[in-house]
């Protein structure tokens, strides 16, 4: 007999033993419209089970990988800045053990946390960013932790020129402004991302990647709390993936998954197909 653990199909290595740490953050209290993406990391765990480990894209398997599912964190509800902070500590241990974190969200306020240790260690860190939305508020009714401010607060880390922002279709005039000013922004799609890929990977610049799922086109993806018309497609979001990953990735997340939102269950197994490849993707 053996305890019921469970992780994402295949990732089930020993931590020592593993070169990427799964970790969830199930928080979702500043959710701007639609909440539910606390539970988006739980179902991808459950719904992974309906996947193979291997991939037909790109000829891997899970099986072949070192991956280990730490589980989800235990995040307070009533403070964004506590569960940054336990967030922060978590990818901390990760990083501190020579391994790369992989933060599933939650709402994408998550990847503050995980992006403020990444940044600690690697100070001249860019970040790459899948969204429809800008997430450039200074504030969203009056809060400053918030999803609607998480690249913002990027930027007081980061600065001018360093964060990466694709398939943008979303935001007030501020926020594209201030991208304009401030951010490298390309929206609508891909465009300059193989361009952008190569010209870091050729400097060997550290690159967070941050995928929130809603980049998708809700027609495939509608489980997500603020869904937006126009994004792009599941093969064409594998091949982005794939681009961004010639670079020196050494942090990610996956956010944004509300999964009682679609109960056709399409977007969870959409999100669980997308961390199945992302994780073959890093995998070296």
């Amino acid at each position: 007999m053996n305890p019921n653990i469970e992780t994402f199909i295949g990732c089930d290595s020993g931590f020592d033993e593993a070169h990427i740490v799964l970790f969830g953050a199930p928080f979702d209290s500043t959710t701007s419209f639609r909440p539910g993406a606390r539970f988006g990391p739980a179902a991808m765990r459950h719904e992974s089970f309906g996947l193979e480990t291997y991939s037909p894209y790109q000829d891997k398997d899970l099986t072949d990988c070192h991956i280990f599912d730490s589980g989800d964190l235990e995040l307070c509800f009533g403070s964004a800045e506590a569960a940054l902070a336990d967030i922060q500590a978590r990818a901390e241990e990760i990083l501190s053990a020579g391994k790369l974190p992989l933060l599933l969200g939650g709402e994408h306020l998550v990847t503050l946390g995980s992006v403020r240790a990444v940044f600690a260690r690697y100070p001249d860190l860019h970040i790459i960013h899948f969204d429809a939305h800008a997430d450039l508020r200074d504030d969203y009714l009056g809060a400053r932790l918030s999803h609607a401010c998480v690249l913002r607060r990027c930027h007081d880390l980061l600065g001018d020129g360093r964060i990466h922002q694709f398939c943008i279709r979303s935001g007030d005039r501020e926020e594209f402004r201030f991208a304009k000013a401030h951010t490298d922004l390309h929206p609508f799609g891909f465009e300059g991302l193989a361009e952008l890929t190569e010209a870091l990977a050729r400097v060997g610049a550290p690159v967070y990647f941050t995928i929130d799922l809603d980049c998708l086109d809700p027609a495939v993806f509608p489980g997500t709390g603020t869904p937006e018309a126009g994004g792009v497609t599941f093969p064409q979001l594998l091949e982005a993936m794939r681009l961004v990953c010639r670079a020196n990735v050494v942090g990610a997340d996956v956010n944004e998954l509300a999964p009682m939102l679609d109960h056709s269950g399409v977007s969870t197994a959409a999100a669980c197909k997308v961390l199945r490849e992302l994780l073959l993707t890093l995998s070296k």
